[in-house]
């Protein structure tokens, strides 16, 4: 080749070369810009799943009115414990000898056992005082006084003891968080003769908000417990009762028998040695009340 002679330009080459090329800066370009637009539509995704969540958590705009547990905690109190050991009718019957809050004995041909825990929703539901509470969850928790068709166990089983034919022992078990200062004044308020009264007003919708925004655990908090139970128990026997811690104890023993008997959950019942683990209708242990009746 002579010197400065140019080299033939081969015209077909050098435009593959210029096409290879731009493809290699278009999959550039490309692969840079996908990264800022998945964050884009990430960002988007996330925001519209927290909105929507805390859209599912906003039941009631009422600050009043108590708010109801959702779909999944229904489920979970419904089917608290798959792995129940079996329970003897003795065992069943070893709760009434100063296990909880007892009425009745255990020679009845009736026994009834509530797992409960006064802050927790399903067992409001389930002690029927509290109906804005059921009317919230759902449907199949209104109250038959309601035009629904859920009877709920706890009165159904108070007016079988009332009646004569029937046993019935009251444990706690912690279910929600913010109950043992609340079970303790219901302890208080059976050395009183006043049970029941106290856990009507308890089990009320305004009991419940009570429990779980102002009393929760904190002893301070006796005073404001100790007045909401005035119109059924003297204020200053009870605000004594809770500060010197007399029924303390009785949280940690109670939670043994209820793990002791398999109760993972609340509400937790049993009908004789049948476990209920959940909010049921009494309707569902109709069959088991009159079969023990017909002994």
């Amino acid at each position: 080749m002579k010197k400065n002679e140019k080299l033939p330009i081969d015209f077909e080459k050098v435009g593959e070369e210029i096409v290879k090329k731009e493809r290699v800066t278009h999959i550039s370009i490309s692969t840079e810009l996908l990264i800022p637009i998945s964050i884009f539509f990430g960002a988007i995704i996330i925001s519209l799943s927290i909105f929507f969540s805390f859209r599912g958590l906003n039941i009631s705009s009422n600050t009043n009115t108590a708010k109801a547990p959702d779909a999944t905690t229904e489920v979970q109190q419904q089917a608290q414990a798959p792995d129940n050991p079996t329970v003897s009718i003795d065992k069943v019957k070893s709760l009434f000898n100063g296990g909880g809050i007892s009425f009745g004995n255990e020679n009845s041909k009736l026994l009834f056992v509530e797992f409960s825990d006064p802050s927790c929703p399903y067992c409001h539901i389930a002690g029927g005082k509290n109906p804005e509470l059921n009317k919230q969850v759902g449907k199949q928790f209104v109250l038959k006084a309601d035009g629904g068709t859920y009877v709920a166990p706890v009165p159904e089983m108070k007016k079988l003891v009332d009646e004569g034919k029937a046993s019935f022992v009251w444990i706690y078990t912690n279910g929600h968080g913010n109950g043992e200062l609340a079970t303790e004044s219901l302890y208080c308020a059976k050395e009183k003769g006043k049970f029941w009264e106290a856990h009507d007003l308890l089990m009320s919708n305004s009991g419940y908000s009570l429990i779980n925004d102002t009393v929760k655990n904190d002893r301070s908090k006796s005073p404001e417990l100790a007045k909401f139970l005035s119109s059924v128990i003297d204020s200053s026997f009870m605000q004594g009762c809770l500060e010197g811690k007399k029924y303390n104890a009785k949280i940690a023993e109670n939670q043994n028998l209820a793990r002791s008997m398999g109760v993972s959950g609340t509400p937790g019942f049993f009908v004789n040695e049948t476990n209920f683990a959940g909010a049921y209708s009494f309707n569902d242990m109709q069959s088991v009340v009159s079969e023990a009746l017909s002994k």
